[in-house]
């Protein structure tokens, strides 16, 4: 969810702290809206940001907003910058709402605390399609193996057991057809084991896990 409370009128107060104005990403009745949506869907992460902030830049000039330019680099407080042009000026903020809801979601994501977290799985799948077009699945596996850790293991940096099988689906369903041999079988069983064992050792399992174990509680 979108949070909005930067274009409202809302005091940065401690008593508003856990206030929150609900926005929306999906925003059907605006055109410019749904082409920016539809480029961060579609885009890279450096190309989708620029794009945002390009977007914020040709709204504000359509507004006649006293918008100052800076190239480079684009950072959460530059987005933000932008943003808070419109704050003041309830026309145009009405104009151009569905974009704003955009930015501001663009800005939280670019500050929240996992992003980095993010940037380094999505660099991690990439190693790991390479990896496919050039090795064979249980090397692949291989690779994979040492990021299974129970969580007496595991920081913040480290994968939860449902990012692992999100990394382990998109594997298999890239790799297409592969010979199974002696290697695979050996490389499947040992991450089957790393996995049994990062289930029975999570103090709580999450909705998702649950399904997929058939178990409410923790395995252990």
């Amino acid at each position: 969810m979108v949070n909005m409370v930067e274009l409202t009128a809302v005091q940065a107060e401690e008593e508003n702290q856990n206030m929150v104005a609900p926005g929306c990403l999906a925003q059907s009745n605006d055109p410019a809206a749904r082409a920016l949506w539809e480029a961060l869907l579609n885009t890279k992460h450096k190309e989708a940001v620029m794009e945002v902030r390009r977007h914020l830049v040709e709204a504000a000039s359509r507004e006649n907003l006293p918008i100052k330019m800076s190239m480079g680099r684009v950072t959460p407080g530059q987005l933000m910058s932008y943003i808070h042009l419109f704050k003041n000026n309830l026309k145009a903020l009405g104009n151009h709402c569905g974009l704003l809801q955009l930015g501001l979601a663009t800005v939280q994501t670019l500050k929240h605390p996992q992003t980095a977290k993010w940037d380094n799985f999505l660099a991690f799948e990439r190693l790991l399609l390479q990896s496919i077009g050039e090795s064979t699945m249980s090397v692949v596996l291989n690779q994979l193996l040492p990021m299974i850790k129970p969580s007496n293991q595991r920081t913040n940096d480290d994968y939860s057991p449902e990012e692992l099988l999100v990394l382990l689906i998109y594997i298999y369903s890239v790799s297409g057809e592969f010979s199974v041999d002696k290697d695979l079988g050996e490389g499947e069983e040992k991450v089957k084991k790393a996995l049994a064992q990062v289930f029975c050792e999570e103090s709580e399992l999450s909705p998702l896990l649950q399904k997929i174990t058939g178990c409410r509680k923790a395995l252990s």
